[in-house]
């Protein structure tokens, strides 16, 4: 257990470098108090890595993480690109490049803050690499193509291996919250991709004999997640529902401002909330921190149980209980009802855990 942690850091674009410093800050205090150094280590990224090295992505910025395993990451606004920069965005870069498999998105509602499902505490497990995303399947080209111009295409894959290994995510993360698995596809009519996919995942299913799994539909998830979300506790399922079902149960919290997340591999975690770059209030300090935030204590408390280190979890408990605390004592930005900057929600987290 070493007393030295060290994290890559890349800002992004719009609101990321105010929200990205200010989750930096939380960590390094959390950690501190368990007697542990966070070294964070700023790499170009986005925009600014575009004006300094001609590329979003630039290949010393790729060495680096080949050598760091945790990655705090801003959101990017790629569409503000040049045309010829846009693709593939920065994420999707990372993504491929070192097979980020895994994106978990928690929904959970706050004291403090109005949730249409002020119920809701649900994980979506995301398969991260395939699915009905064509951008995720292709080693050459998008997975998207016009036979003629009034017909377009898309691959969608679906893969045993890559099925089996995000249903182990779930049942794993299953175990660690209220042990309870869905299992979410639409096999009544996809039957072969999203049918294998349920498939492997009851196979999977057959190894955990302690976790209570079910399986829905996606649509009647999605108006199951409205109607009785505390019904739910990990949901897995491919990219797209995942990414659509996620989205909806951030809303359903109060905010996706809130809505935190991590994509995985098996050695390497990339901290990075679910909202996108808000151009339109970068620079007026009133970006809302807490999804990055949560996000930094989710990568912190995955490092945490890979190595061992309880004191690294118990960083990640102590991020999530001030939050809590914060927003139940009222402290909020704009998006939230509030009138407190992204500095100040930061301040008020920090001197909780002081």
């Amino acid at each position: 257990m070493g007393d030295t942690i060290q994290v890559a850091v890349l800002a992004g674009d719009g609101v990321g470098p105010e929200v990205v410093p200010v989750a930096i800050d939380v960590a390094t205090r959390a950690l501190a108090a368990q007697g542990i150094t966070l070294a964070p280590t700023t790499l170009p990224f986005g925009a600014t890595a575009i004006a300094s090295h001609g590329q979003a992505v630039p290949a010393e910025t790729l060495e680096a993480l080949e050598e760091i395993g945790l990655w705090v990451v801003g959101p990017h606004d790629s569409a503000s690109y040049p045309p010829e920069l846009r693709n593939p965005p920065p994420g999707a870069t990372l993504r491929k490049q070192f097979g980020l498999y895994a994106n978990l998105r928690p929904a959970r509602a706050h004291g403090g803050v109005p949730a249409v499902a002020p119920d809701i505490d649900v994980l979506v497990v995301r398969e991260n690499s395939e699915g009905l995303y064509a951008d995720r399947n292709m080693t050459i080209g998008s997975g998207e193509f016009m036979p003629t111009p009034d017909v377009a295409m898309a691959v969608g894959v679906i893969t045993r291996a890559a099925s089996e290994r995000i249903a182990v995510e779930a049942f794993d993360a299953a175990r660690r919250r209220r042990g309870h698995v869905t299992i979410v596809h639409k096999a009544n009519v996809l039957r072969l991709t999203t049918g294998l996919f349920r498939d492997v995942c009851r196979d999977v299913a057959q190894r955990y004999p302690d976790v209570r799994v079910d399986e829905q539909h996606v649509d009647a998830m999605a108006a199951l997640l409205v109607r009785r979300p505390a019904d739910f506790d990990v949901i897995v399922t491919e990219n797209l529902f995942g990414d659509i079902l996620s989205d909806l149960a951030g809303e359903l919290s109060g905010s996706l401002g809130l809505a935190p997340s991590i994509n995985t591999s098996a050695t390497q975690g990339m901290a990075q909330a679910v909202h996108g770059a808000a151009p339109d209030i970068a620079g007026s300090g009133t970006a809302n921190p807490v999804a990055m935030i949560g996000s930094v204590a989710m990568l912190l408390r995955w490092h945490g149980l890979r190595t061992g280190d309880e004191r690294v979890e118990a960083a990640a408990d102590a991020i999530d209980g001030a939050v809590a605390h914060v927003l139940a004592d009222g402290v909020a930005t704009g998006d939230l009802g509030g009138d407190a900057t992204t500095a100040d929600f930061g301040t008020a987290i920090t001197e909780h855990l002081r």
